[in-house]
């Protein structure tokens, strides 16, 4: 059978074009699997034991939400705000949540690294005096002539005086009485101290978990008495800041996809933070998770202006609150503390 010469081209060209195709779109997908991108590596570090403080960021790791950012997040727990903030300024964490007045107090030395940082998850400070209405107190005003349990490294006493002194307490009449952390709750339950400082999620539970009743406990916290502080916030490498800003908005935006779930399901969010406790009791994770949300993050400010930022005015006056227990080498202004340049629009931080 003789084949039309006119076809037969058209016929090869058709298969030359196919096969041509074909090439292009498998070199195509050869170069788009090589091009894959490895998600970014990040150690973030805690200053202390997971516990429902930290929900948000164990939901972002639970859900999946830093994975979807392109970040691949693990964790560690250092010894303190100082020595989580040590991290990232050396540059063995790329993160940290931390304390921002004790950031406030490592920028105050004249030659500091200059970490900065660029989220704070608790808009107002945990700081509190807890007490026994029993031993007669039931307001700040109360303390005097009272007997202070302070525990070795509580961050709320540094704060002390300057509260002290807005509210007119004479520091001399209150009895401060040094103690272990481990025997702080037990000691005034047992009546051997007539309020302790620290945590007002954290004393307050342990205590009506020792069996305190809820209705004999007076939590006194600083922020209700004048104390501007801000609480936790999250800390970056400044190195890492200027090398991967994207990353840097990423972990922030799954942070708040993070809050936003420990805060419309605190139930399961205290779950999860309880699986990652040894002996973790959801009950008492539960409590305390509604106490942070109530108190320290779903606040006022942050209904207004969303979460996340600053206002500078009042960083500002807690740097110089923490001026009256903290002398300064040099003193850091509100943009030595916090950077703003990674946080999301306001429209993706508005909470409630």
């Amino acid at each position: 059978m003789r084949v039309n010469p006119t076809v037969a081209r058209r016929w090869f060209l058709a298969l030359f074009t196919g096969l041509l195709a074909s090439a292009c779109i498998s070199a195509v997908d050869r170069l788009t699997a090589g091009e894959v991108k490895q998600p970014t590596a990040i150690q973030f570090s805690l200053d202390r034991p997971i516990n429902a403080g930290a929900a948000p960021l164990v939901m972002a790791a639970a859900d999946g939400l830093f994975g979807a950012e392109g970040l691949a997040v693990t964790t560690d727990i250092a010894n303190g705000s100082a020595e989580a903030i040590a991290r990232v300024a050396a540059g063995s964490s790329e993160f940290a949540l931390v304390d921002i007045n004790e950031l406030i107090r490592f920028r105050g030395k004249s030659k500091a690294p200059h970490v900065k940082a660029v989220f704070v998850l608790f808009n107002q400070s945990p700081y509190a005096i807890v007490a026994r209405k029993s031993r007669g107190i039931h307001a700040l005003s109360d303390i005097e002539g009272k007997t202070l349990g302070v525990a070795e490294g509580d961050l709320s006493i540094r704060l002390w005086p300057a509260l002290a002194r807005h509210n007119g307490i004479k520091i001399a009449n209150v009895t401060q009485s040094k103690l272990s952390a481990a025997v702080r709750e037990p000691m005034l339950s047992a009546g051997q101290v007539d309020a302790v400082s620290g945590f007002s999620y954290l004393s307050a539970v342990n205590l009506r978990d020792r069996g305190v009743p809820a209705d004999d406990l007076a939590v006194i916290r600083y922020a209700d008495y004048g104390c501007e502080a801000y609480g936790f916030a999250v800390i970056v490498n400044p190195a890492f800041a200027a090398a991967k800003p994207e990353a840097v908005k990423g972990l922030l935006r799954a942070l708040i996809a993070g809050t936003h779930i420990a805060i419309g399901e605190p139930k399961r969010s205290a779950d999860e933070v309880a699986s990652r406790i040894e002996e973790g009791s959801p009950e008492i994770e539960l409590e305390r998770l509604r106490a942070v949300i109530s108190d320290n993050i779903l606040t006022g400010e942050v209904k207004r202006n969303g979460i996340g930022g600053i206002d500078p005015a009042r960083l500002e006056r807690s740097i110089d609150q923490i001026a009256e227990d903290f002398k300064f080498e040099k003193r850091p202004s509100a943009a030595d503390i916090f950077d703003d340049a990674f946080l999301p629009p306001l429209g993706g931080r508005l909470i409630n």
